[in-house]
């Protein structure tokens, strides 16, 4: 078979497939943004509030189904080989992975609290909005992890992967998640270098299940802890109807403050915890390249 700049081994070269996917995620990304607006347009809109969260996220992981959905059709592929097999979509391993997030967090919390720098503070909710707001901030948090989880480690990842290899894939993948949070407000240098470092687990334990909902289930839980249930800032953003009023006294360096928990040094151990822990529990590797 003879190849060219539009054709490699494998049919169309992996950088044209890209520029399609971005030049699809533009279109439909702008198409989604025209429709918001006019949709909006006189209206108040309560940019804390879960309901607004749960509409924005849930375009923002359409337009990047679409574009990948679109990119499957061209290359008669499915969703569920770029990562996201909706078959499996909450399976065990996802609730696994969220409940090892959660307790990590609240292990995390409790230290900085014997050290001094961190207080639980007042309850926020009474009655029936702690089960309405748990509920509403858990669907927007997971549609917000399937977005991100995807545009990084979905057709694009398995794209360069195809390219480049699954590792310099996922170096790739990650410094890019690690670099658009730079856009989010109070990030420091350690704050990128951790979302790139938990941008490698989520990598690893796509490698080692085959899919996303493992990462999908570490990444919503940890947010789902700090938006509702200790109310502490989220790489720099913060949620209204939360739980508890978290509040912080000591060092940024310990604390991770005001980008977030993730941001401290004492992270960095618990996402070396995580590595360690997750390479020793899954060992078979399931994703291909």
């Amino acid at each position: 078979m003879r190849h060219n700049i539009l054709q490699g081994p494998n049919g169309l070269r992996a950088g044209w497939r890209l520029l399609i996917y971005f030049a699809l995620l533009g279109a439909f990304g702008y198409l989604a943004y025209k429709i918001a607006e006019a949709a909006s347009r006189g209206r108040q809109v309560d940019t804390g509030s879960p309901i607004f969260a749960i509409v924005y996220t849930l375009i923002l992981a359409t337009v990047v189904l679409l574009a990948a959905g679109t990119m499957a059709k061209i290359e008669g592929r499915s969703i569920a080989e770029y990562g996201l097999p909706w078959r499996r979509a909450m399976n065990v391993q996802f609730w696994q992975a969220w409940v090892i997030s959660f307790v990590s967090l609240s292990l995390l919390l409790a230290s900085l609290r014997l050290a001094g720098a961190y207080s639980v503070g007042t309850l926020q909710l009474r009655g029936i909005e702690i089960l309405k707001n748990a509920i509403l901030w858990a669907v927007a948090l997971i549609i917000a992890a399937i977005f991100e989880e995807f545009f990084y480690r979905g057709y694009l990842q398995f794209t360069l992967t195809g390219a480049i290899g699954f590792w310099p894939a996922a170096l790739t993948t990650s410094a890019l998640m690690g670099a658009a949070h730079a856009f989010n407000p109070g990030w420091t240098v350690l704050g990128l270098l951790t979302v790139f470092g938990f941008g490698l687990i989520a990598c690893f334990l796509l490698r080692r299940t085959g899919d996303l909902w493992m990462p999908l289930g570490l990444h919503a839980g940890w947010n789902w802890g700090e938006v509702y249930f200790y109310g502490v800032p989220s790489s720099g953003l913060m949620g209204k109807g939360h739980l508890l009023q978290g509040n912080f006294h000591g060092p940024a360096w310990l604390t991770g403050m005001p980008f977030g928990v993730e941001a401290g040094w004492p992270n960095v151990a618990v996402f070396l915890i995580w590595w360690f822990l997750f390479a020793k529990w899954l060992r078979q590797v399931k994703y291909p390249g």
